[in-house]
C-alpha cells in the first residue's frame, strides 16, 4: 500500500482547462426596453460558438434586463485614499434590498479573478463604450492596488485609510490583485448612421460652422473609443495586446432600424473582422497557457461586507 501511495504521489497531475470570461456590454436586452438584444449578445454567442470545447467558457450579459439589479456607480474611494479603495469593492454587497449591485449579484469580481483571459465586446455610444461597460470598469479601479484589508479601516474609515497608506504597511499590501490575465475587446459602431452629410455634419443641425468635422475624434480609428478600458487593464497588470483590441464598421450609411443583429450578420467586412480577432484570442491565450494563483485570486474576491 505504501508503494502505491509513493507511486501515486509521483503521477503528474491533470493540468486543468483554460479558463475564460466573455462578457457582452451592450444596454439592450429581449426582455427590457427596448425589447430587442443588442449586436454583443449576438457576437457573445458566435464567439461561444467557436472556443475550444476543452476551454471552461464562462459568459455574461450585463445588458438592462427588466427588474435586474444594475451596476452601482463607483463612489470615487481612491480620490480621498488608496487605501479606503477595497478589493473587491465594499462600498456594496450582493443581494442587497436597498442598493442591489449586478457586479456582487453577478459575482463579477470572483468571475474575473477565476479566468485566465477575458473576451469583452460592446457597442460605441458617442465616442467611447456603453454606460454598463464604464460603469463596471469604473467599479474595477480596486483591482489595481485595491486594499485587500479593510479590516485595517474599521471597514471604511477615511481616516484611517489615510494613514495606512503612508505607512510601511501600505507597500506590502498593495498590488495588482489581477496581475497576469489576458484581455481582448472588441467594438461596433455605425459611424453615424444616415444621420450625417456628406460633410459628416448632423442632417439636423442647424449652425454647421460651429465646428469642423475633420478635428472629430478617431478619424478612422474607431477602436480608440475603447482606449480608456484597454490603458486601465494595461495599467493593472492586465495584457492586452494590440491585436486582440479590434472595431468593425457596421449599419453606415444606413438608419438604425436597419443596423440590427440579423443585418450585422450579413455584412461579410465585419463577420471577418470578428471572427479573426476570436481566432487570434484563442491562439494568443492558448499560448500564453493557464495564469498560476487564479483559485487563491478567485477565494481572495469574496464579498467582506
Amino acid at each position: 500500500m505504501d508503494d502505491l501511495k509513493v507511486e501515486a504521489e509521483t503521477l503528474p497531475l491533470e493540468e486543468r482547462p483554460l479558463q475564460v470570461l466573455v462578457i457582452a456590454g451592450s444596454a439592450r436586452r429581449l426582455d427590457g426596453c427596448p425589447g430587442m438584444d443588442g449586436k454583443a449578445r449576438f457576437l457573445m454567442h458566435r464567439m461561444l460558438g467557436r472556443l475550444p470545447a476543452r476551454w471552461q467558457v464562462d459568459a455574461v450579459d450585463i445588458g438592462n434586463e427588466h427588474g435586474k439589479p444594475k451596476i452601482q456607480g463607483c463612489n470615487g474611494c481612491v480620490g480621498s485614499s488608496m487605501a479606503l479603495c477595497v478589493w473587491p469593492c465594499n462600498c456594496y454587497g450582493p443581494d442587497s434590498d436597498h442598493q442591489p449591485d449586478l457586479i456582487w449579484n453577478e459575482k463579477l469580481y470572483q468571475r474575473l479573478a477565476r479566468a485566465d483571459a477575458w473576451a469583452i465586446i460592446g457597442p460605441v455610444w458617442w465616442y467611447g463604450p456603453s454606460t454598463n461597460l464604464k460603469a463596471m470598469f469604473d467599479r474595477l479601479v480596486c483591482m489595481s492596488g485595491g486594499n485587500p484589508r479593510p479590516d485595517l479601516i474599521d471597514k471604511k474609515s477615511t481616516l484611517k485609510a489615510q494613514a495606512l497608506e503612508k505607512s510601511p504597511l501600505w507597500k506590502e499590501l498593495t498590488r495588482n490583485h489581477l496581475e497576469g490575465r489576458s484581455a481582448a475587446f472588441f467594438c461596433y459602431g455605425n459611424e453615424g448612421g444616415n444621420e450625417l452629410d456628406d460633410d459628416r455634419r448632423p442632417h439636423v443641425l442647424r449652425h454647421k460652422e460651429w465646428f469642423d468635422p475633420a478635428q472629430e475624434p478617431y478619424q478612422g480609428n474607431e477602436r480608440l473609443a475603447y482606449q480608456g478600458l484597454v490603458w486601465q487593464c494595461r495599467y493593472g497588470g492586465i495584457e492586452v495586446p494590440d491585436q486582440l483590441w479590434r472595431h468593425a464598421s457596421v449599419g453606415v450609411g444606413r438608419p438604425y432600424a436597419d443596423d440590427q443583429p440579423d443585418d450585422m450578420a450579413k455584412e461579410p467586412d465585419a463577420m471577418v473582422c470578428f471572427d479573426g480577432w476570436v481566432d487570434a484570442f484563442v491562439e494568443h491565450v492558448t499560448r500564453k497557457g493557464v495564469v498560476p494563483g487564479t483559485t487563491e485570486a478567485e477565494r481572495g474576491a469574496q464579498s467582506t461586507t
